[in-house]
């Protein structure tokens, strides 16, 4: 399909897709809900997919989604047996010392981590690295250096970030929680997914590629991968630690953390702005009409209408009939005289 897709569309989908990529890497970055950096994080590996898609990489694109395919399962499968075993806290503070109280789930969890982060040699590392390589050896214009390594730089910082917290942090949950590697079934499959992870790379690239790529670019070209990772790294560490002391500087930057988890007030202009307006036209329909003439002259209000009318009417027949037996009384006893 990539064939029909024209030029301006090409720019378009490359506009947003880079836009996607940065937004939800960064917004990754501040969010403490487990469930919603792993969700970022695919979000962010799907806008990648689209850029290197929208500027005609097809091969590459789909070679990147079997690869983020096979560390993402087993990233999901560890999140939800750590949530499963945190009583379904969420809250990446809550969470520590998970190496030492689940060592299996622990291991499997840091290694998708660094294969989400593209540490050589697993298999997030060899389309990462290829994909940083073509675009360095291609004419792209600033934007794209810029975006697409400043991603990758934030795609290895949240990554750093969550297994600081869940990992080497220390456990802040109860004493009386119960932590272990119980679930056997669970374990099997993240034993079979830890295989392709580590070895999953090299095998898929001679089953895409038939031809393998060979970029020859200048040693600090080569280098600038792992610059980014180790640079990303470090910034993830250092998120992970920032801790603000002084209540002024506390409510300065709380406005651009909300901005930044929101995905730059995405969530309100999309969902919540919407629902919200749908809601309280519901609401007012409700209180207005369901709870006020709506429901006195509806259904119900009929009822209780004719239920009253009806007990009306019946009292004037059992007084007219109290009448009429009186009278009959009457008029015999006088027809008796």
């Amino acid at each position: 399909f990539s064939s029909v897709m024209g030029i301006k569309l090409l720019m378009l989908l490359l506009l947003i897709s880079s836009m996607t990529m940065f937004m939800s890497g960064l917004g990754a970055n501040f969010e403490f809900d487990f469930k919603k950096i792993i969700a970022l994080s695919t979000l962010s590996q799907l806008g990648l997919m689209f850029t290197i898609l929208s500027l005609g990489e097809l091969n590459l694109a789909f070679f990147h989604l079997l690869i983020h395919a096979l560390f993402k399962a087993l990233l999901f499968m560890c999140a939800g047996a750590l949530i499963h075993s945190f009583n379904n806290i969420q809250d990446i503070r809550f969470m520590g010392s998970v190496i030492m109280f689940m060592p299996l789930t622990g291991c499997f969890f840091n290694v998708s981590n660094m294969a989400l982060c593209g540490l050589p040699f697993l298999s997030g590392f060899y389309s990462k690295d290829i994909i940083l390589e073509v675009m360095s050896s291609n004419m792209f214009n600033l934007y794209i250096y810029l975006i697409i390594y400043l991603s990758t730089g934030l795609t290895v910082s949240y990554s750093f970030r969550l297994m600081y917290y869940s990992v080497f942090s220390s456990l802040n949950l109860s004493t009386l929680s119960s932590l272990g590697d119980y679930n056997e079934i669970m374990l099997k499959g993240m034993a079979g997914l830890i295989i392709f992870v580590i070895l999953g790379g090299s095998l898929i690239t001679w089953v895409v590629f038939p031809v393998p790529y060979f970029i020859c670019l200048p040693l600090m070209l080569k280098y600038m991968v792992l610059l980014i990772i180790l640079t990303g790294g470090y910034l993830g560490f250092m998120v992970s630690k920032f801790s603000v002391s002084n209540e002024i500087l506390i409510l300065n930057f709380m406005g651009p953390k909300y901005f930044l988890m929101f995905m730059w007030n995405m969530s309100v202009l999309t969902s919540m702005m919407l629902f919200y307006s749908v809601l309280n036209l519901g609401g007012g329909y409700y209180k207005n009409y369901d709870l006020g003439w709506l429901e006195y002259w509806g259904s119900q209000g009929l009822w209780q209408n004719f239920q009253n009318n009806s007990l009306s009417m019946m009292k004037i027949f059992v007084k007219n009939l109290n009448i009429f037996l009186i009278l009959f009384v009457i008029l015999v006893f006088f027809c008796f005289l």
